[in-house]
């Protein structure tokens, strides 16, 4: 397998594919590692864990480099990713103990413990390789499970970056394995024998994941895509503001996060100033060499998601949509295929594929509503239920209508954030069971009842 780096279109490295023989070398050594590693203390394992979060910021601007090179992430925006992920780890470290402590059920009389499952396949993503990996692999290994980690064939080089400090902070190889390869190789991993599989990526994928280890009745956990809606309120009292911080949603990492905002939906009293002030901030966002520290968009990681957003544009004008804003395209990314300008878009209604049909890119349509029961209904009009958010100054009504929208994470005034404290959790199309918080915790273990009888006959 060839990376590529999508600003320069140049080959970074060669990576060798894993077939199913060398997987299933690999899975019998993680099988066997299993009975070893959950026995092994947990203050060994917390020893190695967080040795890995301290390696991590020591190399920080290494990982960050390789990650901008191989995805097209900003520098700045990879730096942060890293850094921020031991923040996460930090949780993990704090709260995995207690979760696995035995809890004492006197009524029954008995108690209840909680077991890791065995070996699981984390078949991680390339948008948010540290932040979407460790949320499985770091929990995993510190309840005892052992892990056969995939990063997808577009961040090979993290991935590798992750194994590597991984076993340098004391983890042992019989505990943690790299899958290597494309889509191809993920459906031969998924032939071997595990005990639980932790996908994040689109629903596609996830329904056919769903639909191939469903026979085996093992764990399984999807989080998947989202079409995340913001509603701004007319009582907003700074619109500037407001469009700024959602712009940022809209844009950031080159609006390839399964919770970016997808669609935007203003009340029409403050409809016109919005949809002005949101395009003078994607105005001041530089498009560069995502290796320059000034630079807030790149390129997109795949060009095949280019042609994706080119047909929801098309789709859209033909409907009767407005191009509000396009950025122009640099010097630098001339005939770059995987280069895609920010793009806003007017005038849009749900029969167009750019208000229902996932983007990951950088575009946004905008759409006017009449009150608060009409945004209601257009935001929940989706077959996905990641995220949602309305931007108002009255955090009453917000939450009231917050209430009423089908998603798993909804945010007031903000948007495209995740906390450790709190499960990350999808809802139809957008998946199945929570990472993060002490709920992403558990979901690695499974309980144990024990009934106590009495002491003598």
């Amino acid at each position: 397998m060839k990376v590529i780096n999508p600003a320069t279109q140049k080959i970074i490295k060669e990576v060798k594919e894993d077939t199913l023989a060398s997987l299933q070398l690999k899975s019998q050594k993680l099988q066997k590692g299993f009975l070893k590693w959950q026995t092994t203390p947990f203050s060994q394992r917390k020893s190695c864990i967080r040795q890995f979060q301290k390696l991590l910021l020591e190399n920080k601007h290494k990982l960050a480099k390789d990650l901008c090179l191989e995805t097209g992430k900003p520098i700045t925006q990879a730096l942060y990713e890293v850094q921020q992920t031991t923040r996460r780890i930090q949780f993990f470290l704090d709260h995995t103990q207690e979760i696995l402590r035995p809890l004492e059920v006197p009524e029954a009389p008995g108690r209840i413990t909680r077991e890791p499952l065995g070996v699981i396949a984390n078949i991680s993503a390339w948008n948010y390789p540290y932040f979407v990996g460790s949320n499985v692999f770091i929990p995993a290994l510190l309840t005892g499970n052992t892990v056969f980690y995939k990063p997808s064939e577009h961040s090979l080089l993290s991935g590798q970056n992750i194994a590597r400090l991984l076993w340098k902070s004391g983890i042992p190889k019989e505990a943690f394995q790299l899958a290597l390869g494309p889509g191809r190789v993920g459906q031969k991993l998924l032939q071997t024998p595990l005990q639980g599989v932790f996908f994040t990526g689109s629903y596609k994928t996830g329904k056919a994941i769903a639909q191939m280890i469903c026979p085996h009745m093992i764990r399984l956990q999807l989080e998947l895509g989202g079409k995340d809606p913001v509603y701004v309120r007319a009582d907003i009292k700074n619109i500037s503001a407001a469009a700024q911080s959602i712009a940022d949603g809209v844009f950031y990492n080159n609006g390839q996060s399964c919770c970016s905002v997808e669609r935007l939906y203003i009340h029409q009293k403050i409809y016109k100033p919005f949809v002005e002030a949101f395009i003078q901030a994607a105005k001041k966002m530089i498009i560069d060499n995502p290796l320059s520290k000034e630079t807030y968009l790149g390129p997109l990681t795949r060009k095949e998601q280019v042609v994706v957003l080119k047909k929801q544009v098309k789709d859209a004008l033909q409907k009767g949509a407005h191009l509000a804003y396009q950025a122009p395209t640099p010097d630098f990314y001339k005939k770059n295929p995987f280069f895609f300008p920010p793009t806003v878009l007017t005038h849009v209604h749900h029969k167009m594929t750019v208000m229902t049909e996932e983007s990951f890119g950088p575009i946004i349509g905008i759409q006017k509503v009449k009150s608060d029961e009409e945004a209601i209904q257009l935001m929940n009009d989706t077959s996905y239920g990641l995220t949602a958010g309305v931007f108002s100054n009255s955090k009453k009504r917000a939450d009231e209508i917050l209430e009423k929208i089908n998603a798993g994470t909804v945010y007031w005034n903000c948007s495209d954030r995740v906390s450790p404290f709190l499960p990350w959790t999808g809802r139809k199309h957008s998946g199945i069971g929570s990472t993060l918080s002490k709920i992403g915790i558990e979901a690695f273990l499974q309980p144990k009842a024990w009934h106590t009888g009495p002491c003598c006959f």
